[in-house]
């Protein structure tokens, strides 16, 4: 079933910029801000149902709970204390003397699984970039693919969207090479279990991420410049004599972007909340990149309307030899590296749940 869904949704995913700038008709531009909400709805709908899961199942939760804090206070051995963050939530416990709604008073649990969940918002807030890059890998990219040479043998050329199995490729591949050569390694320096710790392993990504759109935007700049070279800058339709083999860079350093942040945060968001709330530790994963593709979708239309009209062509002009894909990757170049300075800071200040 899992094969199946994701056959589907790659299928979808990586061919659907094609079907929107072709047979639909629709601008570069437009057709990427379109995938882009596309691709965010795809990934927030689990989120939205994992929450009303929660909420229909909190109620039984509570009392389930409440009855285990009175039998072990009973015993004399309290679950828990109080956690010295976000002291000001500790208020939701009480009530005011003349206030007679007891059944609103919070338990000590309830309280400690908000502080859980609300002590991830920085590290979630500072992933969100990871899934703008991470989209443009199925919009932008592709169409920056298709205006390439692809020719691998006489009449045969491949499809652009097929180098995204590049990333999955290098997914696979960089997990075998982490989990057996570089953990063990990382084990005998640092001396921790899993070699480095989840948030290091996601600022490893982040690295390696903001590296991937260094690479694209030099790529880009080589295409344009080749272009221009051979007077192709006003004819879109003829392909650029430069191999399509000079996007696989960009594509394996996405791919091993994504096998150590994604898994990360998959991992430090299911293991930092309550176990009572592990499909909202999960949803907080998914979420960064639902996100993170409707950032994409927001910066591909105020830059396109900034950059563009009165007879100036944007940044994702129909003709990408005229258009600069090449600044919006260098943009998101820089906002990765401010991101992962952030995270880093962010992550610094972390106190692990145990």
């Amino acid at each position: 079933m899992e094969l199946a869904e994701r056959f589907a949704y790659f299928g979808i995913a990586s061919n659907l910029i094609a079907y929107l700038t072709g047979p639909i008709g629709q601008s570069t531009a437009t057709a990427a801000e379109n995938v882009n909400a596309w691709t965010g709805t795809s990934f927030l709908f689990p989120v939205i149902g994992a929450f009303v899961a929660d909420s229909f199942l909190g109620r039984y939760r509570t009392i389930v709970v409440g009855s285990l804090i009175c039998i072990l206070e009973a015993c004399g051995s309290p679950p828990h204390h109080s956690s010295e963050q976000f002291k000001f939530l500790d208020k939701a416990q009480f009530v005011p003397n003349d206030s007679k709604e007891l059944e609103k008073v919070c338990s000590l649990s309830d309280v400690e699984e908000a502080k859980a969940v609300l002590r991830l918002v920085p590290i979630w807030a500072s992933c969100l970039l990871f899934g703008v890059v991470d989209v443009q890998f199925s919009t932008l990219c592709t169409k920056q693919g298709a205006t390439m040479d692809r020719s691998i043998s006489p009449g045969f050329d491949i499809p652009p969207a097929s180098l995204q199995s590049l990333m999955s490729l290098s997914i696979v591949s960089f997990i075998a090479i982490y989990d057996r050569i570089i953990v063990p390694i990382a084990r005998n320096v640092t001396g921790e279990p899993s070699g480095i710790t989840m948030l290091q392993r996601i600022g490893a990504g982040m690295f390696f991420s903001a590296l991937s759109m260094a690479i694209a935007t030099v790529v880009e700049m080589k295409r344009l410049e080749i272009a221009r070279e051979y007077g192709l800058v006003d004819e879109p339709n003829v392909t650029v004599p430069m191999s399509i083999w000079w996007l696989i860079p960009q594509y394996v350093a996405a791919g091993v972007a994504d096998a150590l942040t994604s898994i990360g945060m998959q991992e430090f968001f299911y293991d930092q909340v309550p176990r009572e709330l592990r499909s909202v530790g999960l949803s907080l994963y998914i979420s960064a990149f639902g996100i993170g593709s409707f950032i994409s979708s927001f910066l591909i239309s105020i830059i396109g309307r900034v950059t563009g009209g009165e007879g100036r062509d944007s940044w994702f002009a129909n003709n990408l030899n005229r258009a600069h894909l090449d600044y919006f990757y260098w943009l998101l170049a820089g906002l990765s590296t401010v991101q992962l300075i952030a995270y880093l800071y962010v992550a610094k200040k972390y106190v692990y749940k145990r």
